[in-house]
């Protein structure tokens, strides 16, 4: 058995997977979803001409590329098929392609693309997540070896949650507008090992991270609208939750367990309309109804509340035309949605609201989609406008603020980390590498679009000294000189 990932025993549960290489990649940002490598001699200057070790066409899908073993792995859409692609690590040469099927085409929101979620392997398997079908597995070898429908989905947006792999379980959020939920389904038979409902959770895209504490379970940690709640991972059975986060809640968890026995958990939230200091008052659907049902049918249409609504599609969640007492209660906690960035410290043996113990909250100069990434004892986030903060991770104070001179854009890749080094990589595909340093330096900005795939949505790989970024029409290996 080769050696597990040294970030996969840090951040997360410390399972030996077989056929894990030690610079594997294995899942969405990396081992445990930290974003961060052990890897040395990463390049600085990159550009489609500039230290390629090579570079192969892709079709196009903004899952982020996945490496295990001696193979890349990444999902895309060409044609309206739906297909998982393995690549060779060493050439880039395509090794196999495998379509899913497709029963339905959900609702999409630009620019989103059916090949959202980031595949997940565990050195045998790899599987994968289409909103339009459900879960699949194949070896590595890219036989299929199991699938599992599931939905369709109610979910405005399309799907952007990740499927990862802990111990024999793969574990994924499936967040909607109406019967949210998660599933653990065992990875060598796609067998439900258990379900849970995420009462209360709305649409949302975010991707699990995983927790062993001394003193109870091991434990899957899945934020979603308003709140993070801590699952069995054994179970599925609800173990503690904390309020007072945003609505359509991305990204992943970043949790580091401390010398004892507890963690600390970094978990950055924004949407629109959760940047109130003060929430504006919502009234109860007793006294809205009384003021609005014209026609006393004990519900609203878009006419009735129109002088209050606007953007009816977003509320009436059942998409049946009207809203009832549940639409609007999800109405009033949207109102309530709180943006910030927060760490919650834990000992291990928490149950219920834990919302007391957030040690801080950050609510100014969010990322909407990007991921926090902590690296050298400073958490580093970008901001659509290039905008790059680093704060103190034990009390939620900036170290410093500054724009990216070259690249003030948006921003939908998360920052990834490794020998001193932070990545950014912005929509049109600006590569900026910065010290890994609380006071960070700009080293460099790097232009990396060709002439036709100028666009950069995928969050890059850190493996075998090199970087490993998608564009919208391709997957480039950049290595520096060593």
């Amino acid at each position: 058995m080769k050696p597990t990932s040294w970030a996969t025993c840090l951040l997360a549960v410390c399972v030996p997977v077989a056929g894990a290489q030690a610079e594997d990649w294995p899942q969405f940002r990396g081992p445990g979803g930290s974003g961060v490598s052990a890897d040395t001699g990463l390049p600085v200057e990159m550009s489609p001409q500039k230290n390629v070790v090579w570079k192969t066409a892709m079709p196009q899908g903004f899952s982020s590329p996945v490496l295990s073993g001696p193979r890349i792995f990444l999902t895309a859409v060409e044609n309206e098929k739906l297909w998982t692609i393995a690549v060779d690590r060493a050439t880039g040469k395509i090794l196999w392609r495998r379509e899913a099927p497709r029963p339905r085409r959900e609702e999409m929101h630009k620019p989103n693309t059916p090949a959202n979620p980031s595949a997940a392997s565990d050195g045998e398997s790899v599987f994968v997540f289409f909103g339009d079908f459900g879960l699949l597995a194949y070896g590595v070898d890219g036989q299929e070896r199991w699938r599992l429908p599931l939905g369709p989905f109610n979910n405005q947006n399309g799907h952007g949650s990740s499927p990862i792999v802990a111990g024999d379980l793969v574990l994924l959020i499936c967040d909607q507008d109406t019967d949210s939920y998660i599933v653990a389904v065992d990875k060598r038979s796609g067998k439900t090992r258990w379900k849970t409902a995420r009462p209360g959770i709305t649409r949302g895209y975010a991707t699990p991270a995983l927790w062993k504490p001394e003193k109870g379970p091991a434990q899957v940690i899945a934020p979603g609208a308003y709140q993070m709640v801590s699952y069995d991972l054994k179970t599925g059975a609800r173990l503690w939750w904390v309020t007072g986060m945003a609505w359509q809640v991305k990204g992943v968890p970043v949790v580091v367990p401390d010398s004892v026995s507890g963690a600390t958990i970094y978990m950055n939230t924004w949407e629109s309309g959760g940047d109130f200091e003060t929430p504006p008052q919502v009234d109860s659907w007793e006294a809205i109804l009384a003021r609005y049902d014209a026609d006393k049918d004990g519900r609203l249409s878009p006419g009735e509340i129109s002088a209050v609504i606007h953007g009816f599609k977003d509320y009436d969640l059942n998409k049946d035309g009207y809203l009832d007492r549940e639409e609007w209660e999800a109405y009033t906690r949207l109102r309530n949605a709180s943006n910030n960035l927060m760490a919650i410290k834990l000992d291990g043996a928490e149950s219920g609201d834990v919302s007391s113990k957030v040690l801080w909250r950050h609510r100014k100069t969010l990322p909407n989609v990007p991921t926090p990434v902590l690296y050298n004892g400073a958490l580093f986030l970008v901001k659509d406008g290039g905008l790059v903060t680093t704060l103190n991770p034990g009390t939620g104070e900036v170290f410093k603020q500054g724009r990216i001179p070259g690249a003030i854009e948006q921003y939908w890749s998360s920052p990834v980390a490794g020998d001193g080094k932070v990545y950014l990589l912005s929509q049109s595909c600006k590569l900026s590498v910065l010290s890994g340093q609380a006071q960070w330096e700009v080293l460099r900005v790097n232009d990396i679009a060709g002439d036709s795939d100028g666009e950069c949505f995928a969050t890059p790989a850190i493996a075998d000294h090199s970087l490993y970024v998608r564009t919208r029409g391709w997957l480039y290996c950049f290595r520096g000189s060593r």
